[in-house]
């Protein structure tokens, strides 16, 4: 059976399929040392991916794509690595903001730009600046990201602007973080076999259904996305009811 009628198949089976899916894109790195290559490579191999997984999921339909391309903590790795990696996310950018604007799609940047380089910033925003009145698919790429970053800058700015204790809800609380205008996340897709959520969305993600797939990045094809939708469709969401 072709991944593309596995992909119908899901679709039948429930009338609840994701609006909103946020990928941890995880494995690149050993992806790479299993066929002997540097680090980097694979990241690049993970950077080609993304482009395939953006296209699929534009054509099944999806509104909205949240992928974390670097977080907080990976400011750790290796300055090398930390370089080689941004330069790629910059260079698939620059190579194919044209493409998603022409294909209607909006892109959103999440996390703290200020702490990237200058010119990683400068594409972004570019970037940001050509989709945003796009009404097709919705994509946000979380660099520089961290779930408890995220909500300490939401406090921060709620305190600067002096909002009263009293108005301060749910609603308002989203409002000030970097998803602000962004439906919940209904489905949280990890690869790489880890089952750990790692500081990603972790206001937005509360009621969300999580999918930890096997294969690494590079390899999270549209097979494997095809069987994350299926497993999703099975699957009956509660929000704390019976």
């Amino acid at each position: 059976m072709s991944s593309k009628v596995t992909a119908v198949s899901a679709r039948k089976k429930t009338p609840h399929l994701p609006n909103h899916i946020a990928i941890i894109m995880d494995g690149n790195g050993r992806w790479a040392q299993q066929r002997g290559l540097p680090r980097l490579e694979g990241h690049g191999a993970g950077a080609e991916n993304l482009r395939s997984v953006i296209k699929y999921f534009g054509r099944l339909g999806l509104k909205y794509l949240t992928l974390y391309g670097f977080s907080t903590e990976n400011w750790k790795r290796p300055q090398e690595e930390i370089d080689g990696l941004l330069n790629l996310m910059q260079e698939a950018l620059d190579k194919e903001t044209l493409k998603l604007h022409k294909n209607g799609i909006r892109i959103r940047h999440l996390g703290r730009l200020g702490e990237l380089s200058p010119g990683l910033q400068q594409t972004i925003n570019k970037a940001v600046e050509l989709t945003k009145d796009n009404t097709g698919m919705t994509f946000s790429l979380a660099l520089n990201y961290g779930g408890r970053v995220e909500i300490l800058d939401a406090v921060r700015k709620i305190i600067a602007e002096g909002v009263p204790p009293q108005k301060i809800n749910e609603q308002l609380f989203d409002s000030y973080l970097y998803t602000a205008g962004l439906p919940a996340v209904d489905l949280v897709i990890r690869t790489a076999g880890e089952l750990r959520i790692s500081n990603f969305l972790i206001w937005q993600a509360a009621y969300s259904e999580y999918y930890f797939a096997e294969v690494f990045w590079p390899d999270f094809d549209s097979k494997e996305i095809d069987k994350a939708l299926l497993a999703y469709s099975r699957r009956r969401r509660r929000f704390g009811a019976l």
